[in-house]
């Protein structure tokens, strides 16, 4: 019985959904005049989205931060990688290079942003197995920047709404807007039906 109750309870839309949908429209409205593609910005803007700014800045700094130290960091083993096979190609080298990158993207997250390893891993996880030779530079650059486009985008939403600020909490809004605006109504009723009853 009560697992039939769970499947009839529908999610509700909080401020903290609409908020990520607009961080990351907003995102791609600004790439589409760019002409260049938002899909990194839209991930770094639904990443770096909180509860409220405080929680955006840490969401955001652990995206940003492990993007740029993982792109930066990617870019240093590709680099050495190619001095031994200049044509690319996956080799055997990669295996020692991404232990010592991800062993490195930690120390350094430790050092400059803990949260900053999981997202660092991946971009650095990426410059290493699927980035060509010709645009593995080019391709750590745009992931940071457009990284850094979707977090500051996310960051700007959520200070312009509140932290907190639900549908529920308009929605109490609104009861008691109405029971204000309809108390002076049954006033005049009270007194109305007391001044009835004197004249009775």
């Amino acid at each position: 019985m009560r697992q039939a109750g769970l499947f009839c309870r529908w999610p509700k839309i909080g401020m903290r959904n609409i908020k990520t949908a607009l961080a990351a429209a907003l995102c791609a409205l600004i790439y589409y005049f760019w002409n260049r593609s938002p899909a990194f910005a839209c991930i770094g803007a639904i990443f770096g989205m909180g509860s409220d700014l405080e929680s955006s800045k840490l969401h955001g700094g652990n995206r940003l931060f492990g993007t740029a130290i993982g792109g930066l960091l990617g870019i240093a083993l590709f680099r050495v990688y190619l001095f031994f096979y200049p044509e690319g190609g996956h080799t055997l080298l990669l295996v020692p290079l991404v232990f010592v990158g991800t062993v490195a993207l930690i120390l350094l997250c430790q050092i400059f942003w803990v949260g900053g390893v999981q997202p660092g891993g991946v971009v650095l996880s990426i410059i290493l197995f699927n980035t060509p030779v010709e645009s593995y530079v080019t391709y750590a650059l745009n992931r940071i920047f457009d990284t850094g486009i979707g977090v500051i985008m996310a960051l700007a939403v959520n200070s312009v709404f509140p932290g907190g600020f639900t549908f529920r909490f308009m929605e109490r809004f609104y009861r008691l807007f109405r029971k204000t605006a309809e108390e002076p109504a049954n006033m005049i009723e009270k007194t109305e039906d007391e001044r009835d009853g004197i004249s009775n």
